[in-house]
């Protein structure tokens, strides 16, 4: 009977062992990779020829230009950017393709993507939409949005290369700035 109890004991620990392991190497990644399925194909490929795209599921990213409500969901047109590894559009605007309409079937107040908001969109490509841009037309690939995910852009700590003050920092007077450790800021 001892014998029967180590081992239903050693059955435990290593199920419990094997779902810490397994709960560690789920991602926490917001864009799920068994929903993105077959590899994005290029959006140039996309933007050409919608309709050969069309009832395929596409994850894409960008900026957002403007969100509009309409009767039957909010339209959002974004600036196409090319997505990370994490599923983030990058922050080079110059890197993009063109742009593309996503529509949202439920609600979705326009106010929460403001101009310049960051997404990744899962959605299926449903056709193309021609709209004025500026002086000339435009045809828009659509997508009917599954999923969407707002990005913050992070600070990249290596814009800021200089010091928090003009060197040296002047008072008043027209002299530097003396403390009772010396030069101010003291870390200079």
């Amino acid at each position: 009977m001892p014998a029967m109890q180590g081992k239903l004991l050693q059955g435990i620990v290593t199920l419990s062992i094997a779902a810490v392991f397994s709960a560690c190497a789920a991602t926490s990644d917001p864009i799920d990779q068994a929903q993105t399925g077959p590899p994005t194909p290029p959006f140039d490929q996309v933007k050409s020829a919608p309709d050969s795209f069309k009832g395929q599921t596409l994850v894409l990213g960008g900026q957002v230009l403007g969100a509009r409500r309409l009767k039957d969901g909010t339209r959002i047109e974004v600036l196409q950017l090319p997505l990370n590894d994490a599923q983030q559009p990058t922050l080079d605007l110059m890197k993009s393709q063109g742009r593309f309409i996503a529509i949202q079937r439920e609600f979705l107040d326009p106010a929460t993507l403001p101009h310049g908001t960051f997404i990744t969109i899962t959605g299926e490509v449903t056709g193309s939409m021609t709209m004025p841009l500026d002086e000339t037309d435009y045809s828009y690939p659509v997508i009917d949005v599954k999923t969407l995910h707002t990005w913050i852009p992070s600070q990249d700590s290596n814009q800021w290369r200089g010091r928090p003050y003009p060197y040296p920092y002047y008072g008043p007077f027209g002299h530097p700035f003396w403390g009772p450790y010396g030069r101010f800021p003291y870390y200079w």
